[in-house]
């Protein structure tokens, strides 16, 4: 098995179990604390890493701008994403995101120069209408469709900036090592998150009361079960992205970031399987598509 494609694997186990945990916390507490404790867990944890592996801050202001830039796209996509995990349902918003995979292989064509074979091509068709049947309930007629959750508008920003920061991450690491991408990104990305937090609670408490509290009736108060549900996403957070940006060193753009977009399969395995979330035909259709088409997309010419 490729390297590139081992670590994306990797990547996809880490986050698709990370999203079961990130999930069950926000519903109790709110999409925005889960988003900051999860940033604030992986920074402890990758400067740890820096230090275990001798790596300082780097110096070169491409790495430090770039790796800045990425940060911010990975702050405002693990908002969106755990706020429509919230929201839900699970399954649905997991699927949609999923397609970050697809949208990563047509950026890298444009950017990186990566070459598409008519097959992936086709692939990455098939996931789109799979995504777009994933995220849409149809209530007997045209005039009836609507978006199956409000969730399905989170996931779409989610599955943009993910594939944006998955490009940005692969631009950086041309001049830098994966480590010190790490180092910057998640910095900028828990002080993002902890200011945005602040924020929320002294200035826009009301305004950002829905991102603040879990479900509805909710206090939005820590305990013992949502603390080790935080910290335990933060370290498969971390655990995947060491996977991922290994991968980008050593295996093309597309390869790692499809194969680390089957992440939400798991997510969905577990939510259907174990949480009693039920799919319309329609949707379980699209999510067929989505698999299909990045399948598709990841056999050889």
């Amino acid at each position: 098995m490729p390297l590139g494609l081992l670590a994306g694997l990797g990547a996809a186990l880490s986050w698709g179990t990370l999203d079961v945990f990130s999930a069950l916390a926000s519903r109790r507490i709110g999409s925005l604390k889960v988003t900051t404790g999860i940033q604030l867990v992986g920074a402890v944890l990758v400067v740890a890493l820096a230090i275990a592996t001798g790596t300082g801050f780097p110096a070169d202001p491409f790495v430090i701008i770039g790796g800045s830039l990425v940060g911010l796209a990975g702050a405002g996509a693990y908002l969106s994403y755990f706020t429509g995990l919230r929201i839900g349902p699970i399954a649905v918003v997991s699927g949609m995101v999923a397609a970050y995979g697809g949208l990563t292989v047509v950026l890298a064509v444009v950017f990186r120069g990566e070459s598409l074979t008519l097959l992936q091509a086709a692939g990455a068709t098939v996931a789109t209408v799979g995504v777009i049947l994933t995220g849409v309930a149809f209530d007997g007629s045209l005039r009836g469709t609507r978006l199956a959750s409000p969730g399905v508008g989170f996931a779409i920003v989610a599955l943009v900036l993910f594939a944006t920061m998955s490009i940005g991450s692969d631009i950086v690491i041309d001049r830098a090592t994966w480590v010190e991408l790490l180092l910057v990104s998640r910095t900028v990305n828990a002080l993002v998150s902890t200011a945005i937090l602040l924020l929320a609670v002294t200035v826009g408490r009301r305004l950002a009361q829905p991102l603040l509290i879990g479900e509805e009736g909710g206090t939005g108060e820590m305990d013992r079960r949502v603390v080790a549900f935080v910290v335990l996403a933060g370290a498969l957070d971390v655990l995947g992205l060491v996977a991922f940006t290994f991968g980008l060193e050593s295996a093309e753009t597309w390869l790692v970031g499809l194969a680390s977009s089957f992440g939400p399969a798991v997510t969905i395995v577990v939510a259907v399987a174990f949480l009693g979330e039920r799919l319309k035909p329609v949707q379980w259709i699209g999510l067929a598509g989505v698999l299909a088409g990045m399948i598709a997309i990841g056999l050889p010419g």
